[in-house]
């Protein structure tokens, strides 16, 4: 385990678990120049690009056994993917905030391999919105635009979209506050859509020290939980009539479980404890304070954003300092949900895959990975999270403590203004391979196993 923080594993009252693996390899993620958008040039770059990943020039830190490659770069801020059935990659990006791809037109990508070397030699730019969610589901792609969820007509082995785009959602609420629109879609056709707090902890003025919650949280009425709709409907509005559960500031990581249907979600915990509350948190708790659940998500749950927020010491919601709490006072939280399993706090969860491959081995599957966008509230402690995790699981449940799988991606300054990269999307190949997406640099990694099995 490459952190020294305190896990909490709340399904399990076993011992702490050995690693899968006992020795972390550094391995070389074999990286290439920028890819440009035109085969010929992506094809003269492939002898590097999949060459021996211990010729390379080491990038990631990955299991021995593992290899990673660049797919793609500099698309700009890619957010989450999905893979068609051919092996086709579709990606949904945001508008960079800073830097060179802030220059970027967000949309969506398509992106094909067509001689197999692991590169993207074919790529296709489409749509004039973009965000973060994305998804293929009966003839359809569905994107998420900002206030809108929209669908395109695909047919198999198609590539660029031809018509124009269907509105299967309108109204969603956009800026300030958090603008990630995921989503997931059921074998049913129930979406399941993300909406993100508009505010760190509800307070009459956000995130000023000393200032109460608002009463009652009137945002949750139309934020900061998880709504259903029809993915085969037209300009469905989210209301309460159909909000599927409360109390989840932001949900940006959202997955069905591949056998049971279950939804789960890995929910942003909140910020700011010790600078809001310094009579109650040192900036050492703040640091561990809340959080970052993984939880299983039912019609009508209520996980307790801002009300209540998960201390993993004491393994219970304690009364938010907004609402009358002081660090110490369950309160009116001892009945909500709990997490299925805590992870470190501000780790920022942005996207949760359940293996389901044959390709990586056996001990991988029905395990999540999650993608930890990273922290930038745990100074004075040293900032951490921008790296893919995995956590292995049987039957929806975890077992043992998570470890880290591929790490790096920051470079030399784990930062939030300075990563050099910020893992925000997973998708899973049809042979089992798993790609990695950056919003910072851009970039999409590709994941292969050719270790003892």
């Amino acid at each position: 385990m490459a952190t020294n923080l305190k896990i909490h594993n709340l399904t399990t009252t076993s011992s702490r678990a050995k690693p899968l693996f006992a020795v972390i390899a550094t391995v070389a993620a074999c990286t290439s120049a920028s890819r440009t958008e035109s085969r010929s040039q992506a094809a003269m770059a492939a002898p590097e690009a999949v060459a021996s990943c211990a010729q390379g020039q080491s990038d990631l830190r990955l299991p021995a056994g593992f290899c990673a490659t660049v797919f793609a770069d500099k698309l700009g801020a890619v957010r989450h993917m999905v893979v068609a059935s051919n092996g086709d990659l579709f990606v949904n990006m945001q508008k960079a905030r800073r830097g060179p791809l802030s220059t970027v037109s967000p949309g969506q990508v398509a992106l094909r391999d067509r001689n197999n070397d692991g590169i993207a030699d074919e790529v296709v730019r489409f749509g004039t919105a973009g965000g973060t969610g994305i998804a293929l589901f009966n003839g359809f792609l569905y994107a998420d635009v900002g206030t809108a969820i929209v669908r395109y007509s695909m047919s198999p082995g198609q590539l660029q979209v031809t018509g124009p785009a269907d509105t299967v959602v309108a109204g969603l609420p956009g800026e300030p506050g958090h603008i990630a629109r995921n989503f997931v879609i059921a074998p049913s056709g129930a979406m399941f859509v993300n909406i993100g707090s508009a505010t760190n902890a509800c307070q009459l003025k956000d995130r000023t020290a000393g200032s109460p919650g608002e009463g009652g949280c009137p945002e949750l009425q139309t934020r900061a939980g998880i709504w259903r709709f029809d993915a085969g409907g037209s300009r469905q509005t989210p209301s309460l009539a159909n909000r599927h559960a409360t109390g989840l500031r932001n949900s940006v990581a959202l997955a069905l479980h591949p056998s049971s249907g279950r939804l789960y979600a890995t929910p942003h915990g909140r910020d700011m404890l010790a600078q809001s509350w310094p009579a109650f948190y040192t900036p050492a708790q703040n640091a561990e304070l809340p959080a970052e659940e993984l939880v299983d998500v039912s019609q009508g749950d209520d996980f307790g954003w801002p009300f209540c927020y998960y201390d993993p010491a004491a393994s219970a919601r304690m009364l938010a300092p907004e609402y009358g709490g002081d660090g110490k006072t369950v309160g009116r939280c001892e009945s909500l949900e709990r997490p299925l399993y805590a992870f470190p706090a501000h780790l920022a969860p942005n996207a949760m895959l359940f293996y389901t491959g044959s390709h990586f081995p056996a001990s991988y599957r029905e395990g999540a990975f999650i993608a930890f966008h990273g922290s930038w509230n745990r100074a004075p402690l040293p900032q951490q999270g921008y790296k893919v995790a995995f956590l292995r699981m049987k039957d929806g449940k975890a077992l043992g403590a998570f470890e880290d799988f591929a790490d790096g991606f920051a470079g030399a300054t784990v930062q939030p203004n300075g990563a050099a990269h910020r893992p925000t999307g997973l998708a899973q190949a049809p042979d089992g391979s798993l790609y990695i997406s950056d919003d910072v640099g851009g970039r999409i990694w590709r994941v292969t196993y050719s270790g003892a099995r």
